[in-house]
């Protein structure tokens, strides 16, 4: 289990391998590892594995870009993976997967960004490079996988000034899902159109 990776000291070099296997093992190490990262982040960030999940976000192959958006979710769900993926400037690129052609790319980097959000230069990063209007994309497509993560990283956004003021032009895009068929859609659009509406 990913107990025994952990013990065995066996992270720094999974993420070694990661630039030089072939595309099955890339796979099979990309599993290992969000299994691993749940529990414990910091040997995979002290083996500089966000500078390397940061290049497979570009490989040809589908799987393995899902999973490296995958992995940086996982890491960015603790506070010192937030801050490892905003200086190694990961944002732009999981931004950009928001208009990948794979519904499950779109659907982990959006994960991702959500985590990666929640801090303040996750969020600014995050305008910086424009991250709305594809977002508010996904949010438009009703067979959209990602929907639910791009709504919650909206809301995150929203939370800017300037996040705000654009949202507030695309109120009706989310009151859309207000109606829509998944609850945890409707809660996530009720909490989004509550942050948009907010008078400060």
């Amino acid at each position: 289990g990913a107990g025994g990776v952990l013990q065995a000291g066996l992270i720094p070099p999974l993420v070694l391998k990661l630039k030089t296997e072939l595309d099955e093992i890339q796979e099979l190490i990309l599993g290992t590892l969000s299994n691993c990262l749940r529990v414990e982040v910091s040997e995979a960030l002290a083996a500089g594995a966000v500078t390397v999940l940061k290049e497979k976000l570009s490989h040809p192959s589908t799987t393995i870009r899902s999973k490296a958006a995958w992995v940086l979710l996982e890491i960015s769900s603790h506070a010192e993976g937030k801050i490892a993926v905003c200086q190694e400037e990961v944002i732009p690129v999981l931004v950009s997967l928001l208009e990948d052609t794979q519904p499950e790319v779109q659907v982990s980097s959006t994960g991702a960004l959500m985590f990666a959000l929640v801090t303040p230069q996750g969020r600014s990063s995050a305008m910086g490079v424009e991250a709305i209007p594809p977002l508010l994309t996904l949010v438009a497509e009703e067979t959209s996988k990602a929907r639910l993560n791009a709504i919650k990283t909206l809301t995150l956004l929203a939370e800017l000034p300037e996040g705000r003021q654009t949202l507030l032009d695309h109120r009706d895009t989310i009151e859309r899902c207000l109606h829509d068929p998944s609850e945890a859609v409707q809660r996530a659009a009720e909490i989004a159109i509550t942050v948009i509406d907010w008078k400060p």
